[in-house]
């Protein structure tokens, strides 16, 4: 016997529920959530493939041709890099972007980290001193760079004066001496770059717990001691973090020796960045200014790895 269809089961004071929902294909539900999850990724992707990605693969390509961007680029293979081997030119920036690097780095970290140190006890005007540190970091390079080369005048400026106070004999020629004209340029970005790095190690300091150092007091260690063993371990990822940026931005400094000093006198400042800038934008050489570019490339992301490696290692 057939059941008869209800159509109002309440009328019939039968139990009433709701017809069954069919559920979304597992599929299609997959496929929405990729959609959504690329619609908020490919616009950041789709930048930095535009203006990062591209660029570097060109730069590769390029760097294996001669161009002089108004013609073709025409292949040349490996003869940019076989050119480089007999540039003294490239030597003598090669050179000083490693003397740049080999005091800048550590002069900037062990001042950054005093700073932040000292401004982060419970000081009267604290957040004054803490907003002048960090001023040099946004102010024009320009400007800086036009206040320094007055400072460091050999006859005129006040640097020279006040050492000759206390020094006799020749003073220092700072930006218009071959030997000194370094010593200044690293002066000035240790100077200019120390706030912004002051302010990580201070954000660093902030997560250092207070009951380690009451601790350490406690059981008698002096200031050096909980330094050395309580607020350096705490301050490790922060470290790490600016000891790379800081490499990063020693190698491919760039603006500063421009302005300051334009690579001179003769080549006592000349670095791989700014030599970059002489092949491809004065002297038009595009292939072989991208081999160049190859190379501190290659030197950036290698110091890198190595830190990572380093790093990576000392956690294990």
């Amino acid at each position: 016997m057939a059941t008869p269809v209800v159509d109002n089961p309440g009328a019939l004071g039968l139990p009433y529920s709701d017809p069954p929902q069919r559920r979304a294909p597992r599929t299609s539900l997959k496929l929405r959530n990729a959609l959504v999850g690329w619609t908020f990724v490919l616009p950041n992707f789709a930048g930095f493939a535009v203006l990062t990605l591209i660029p570097v693969l060109l730069l590769f390509y390029y760097s294996l041709t001669n161009w002089n961007i108004f013609g073709n680029a025409d292949w040349v293979g490996l003869d940019n890099y076989a050119r480089l081997i007999g540039d003294k030119s490239f030597h003598v920036a090669l050179g000083n972007t490693f003397y740049y690097a080999a005091f800048h780095i550590p002069l900037t970290i062990a001042a950054s980290l005093g700073l932040a140190l000292l401004l982060n006890q419970k000081l009267r005007g604290a957040a004054f001193f803490r907003t002048v540190a960090f001023f040099p970091y946004v102010t024009s390079i320009v400007a800086v760079a036009v206040v320094w080369n007055m400072l460091f005048s050999p006859e005129y400026g006040p640097i020279n004066q006040f050492i000759g106070l206390f020094v006799g004999g020749e003073l220092p020629g700072w930006t218009v001496s071959k030997d000194w004209a370094m010593p200044a340029v690293i002066i000035v970005g240790t100077w200019r770059y120390m706030g912004y790095y002051m302010l990580l190690f201070l954000a660093g300091l902030q997560t250092v717990p207070a009951e380690l150092h009451e601790a350490a007091r406690i059981d008698g260690a002096s200031v050096w001691q909980r330094f050395w063993n309580v607020t350096l371990p705490c301050l490790r990822p922060t470290m790490f973090f600016v000891t790379v940026m800081v490499t990063i931005e020693s190698f491919k400094v760039f603006d500063l020796i421009l302005v300051m000093t334009e690579g001179g006198p003769g080549q006592a400042t000349l670095v791989l960045s700014q030599y970059i800038w002489q092949k491809g934008f004065e002297q038009f050489e595009l292939g072989y200014a991208s081999s160049v570019a190859v190379v501190l490339f290659l030197i950036c992301i290698g110091v890198t790895v190595v830190q990572f490696l380093y790093n990576k290692r000392r956690d294990a």
